[in-house]
């Protein structure tokens, strides 16, 4: 299987490149610095920017599935997704590839916190997303509305706050709102979700969330 992935940078997008080499997959990642990239030698690298069409086509091309791990490395207006999502759906929509696989997060809709209790959903909704995660939020939700109109056979993990701690595996898995009380997860849980989704038809065409 040949496997493209934006984001492989990151602290998930290396997850996930770990894994779908483990798995003997094919890999091609996007990247500014191919060079410092831990997998250099084991992918096929495309240099370039997410934002930039033609670097997103190249990295698009050939591919079966896409693995999309991109996200806002700070609090502040980045709109990476803003630009980058609908770009990656116009290379796949033209090179008619149907397969692609997101980390977006527990934000994205404003169903998310529905079963959260009137206390938890007001801090969180007020102050956390209103305030601290505004411009993360609001990219995440320009994520989940391009792959949602794209027709594309898609599927965006929504998790809480992403921890670097060792996997659980236990996780509470739900599309409609994010479990009751959930906070947290491991970026390991989180990355063997989204490997677990190649080939399922579970959640294709949805968003699901993910917690401990």
């Amino acid at each position: 299987m040949n496997v493209s992935i934006f984001g492989a940078t990151g602290a998930t997008g290396k997850l996930l490149t770990e894994r779908c080499l483990k798995a003997g997959y094919k890999v091609k990642v996007l990247a500014r610095e191919p060079g410092t990239f831990p997998f250099a030698d084991r992918v096929e690298a495309v240099q370039g920017d997410a934002k930039d069409q033609n670097a997103v086509r190249k990295t698009v091309e050939g591919a079966d599935l896409v693995l999309n791990a991109l996200g806002a490395r700070s609090l502040k207006r980045e709109e990476v997704l803003e630009v980058a999502v609908p770009l990656i759906v116009s290379a796949m929509q033209e090179q008619g590839i149907r397969r692609i696989i997101a980390l977006g997060s527990a934000g994205a809709l404003d169903s998310s916190l529905d079963k959260q209790s009137g206390l938890r959903r007001w801090i969180v909704q007020h102050i956390v997303y209103n305030t601290f995660l505004k411009w993360p939020v609001a990219s995440q939700r320009a994520q989940y509305a391009a792959l949602s109109g794209s027709g594309l056979d898609w599927t965006m993990v929504m998790p809480p706050m992403l921890l670097n701690a060792p996997a659980r595996g236990n996780l509470r898995v739900d599309g409609d709102a994010l479990p009751r009380d959930a906070s947290r997860i491991a970026r390991c849980d989180v990355a063997d979700f989204m490997m677990a989704q190649i080939g399922n038809p579970e959640w294709v065409g949805k968003g699901v969330y993910v917690a401990w």
